[in-house]
């Protein structure tokens, strides 16, 4: 809600500003232009998350997506404790940290909120360390293949869009990483 008033502060702000100094003219015609070229990013951004959707409904039909959610149990067992007696909970974590790991970050969501949503479950509004947990996983999210950003970067005209894999998968596995270790910490001080 703040944002909103911040946003339209500046919209005030950048009209008056533009008719107080005569430059009228050019905020219309960069209007037209920032719509423009927000449209065609969002068309250039929806192929890559078509695409990567479609992968991920191939996935779950060929079965490869529970595969993936065993070869993660260990991983969510020790995480999310809750997912040893809900199955559901646990597909829900493992297809939104396999969307994750594409940087499907919009795929992702509808996921991650189903998995929190049944990690609050009757528990009164209280945030518990599990959902701690799975906030800190989503929010410093470890992508192997951040397609959102390279179809950012292709369609601004990069002719190596995945340059950038190493600095992604040491910065995302540092900041999972470090973002787990401070949860579960925080988590064991806090009940003290």
């Amino acid at each position: 809600m703040v944002m909103s008033y911040i946003f339209v502060g500046c919209l005030i702000l950048s009209v008056f500003s533009a008719v107080l100094t005569g430059n009228g003219g050019a905020l219309g015609a960069a209007v037209f232009q920032g719509a423009q070229s927000g449209v065609t990013l969002a068309i250039s951004i929806a192929g890559a998350l078509c695409l990567w959707s479609g992968v991920g409904y191939v996935m779950e039909k060929t079965g490869i997506s529970k595969g993936l959610s065993k070869l993660l149990s260990p991983l969510l067992h020790f995480i999310f404790p809750s997912t040893r007696t809900d199955t559901a909970l646990a597909g829900s974590l493992s297809a939104n940290i396999c969307a994750n790991f594409l940087g499907l970050g919009n795929a992702a969501t509808p996921m991650g909120i189903a998995a929190a949503e049944r990690l609050a479950k009757n528990k009164n509004g209280i945030a518990t360390d599990e959902l701690c947990r799975l906030i800190v996983l989503n929010t410093a999210s470890i992508q192997f293949i951040p397609s959102t950003v390279g179809a950012l970067r292709a369609s601004l005209g990069c002719s190596t869009p995945f340059d950038i894999l190493p600095a992604v998968w040491v910065t995302s596995l540092c900041s999972a990483g470090l973002g787990l270790a401070a949860a579960f910490l925080l988590g064991k001080v806090w009940r003290k």
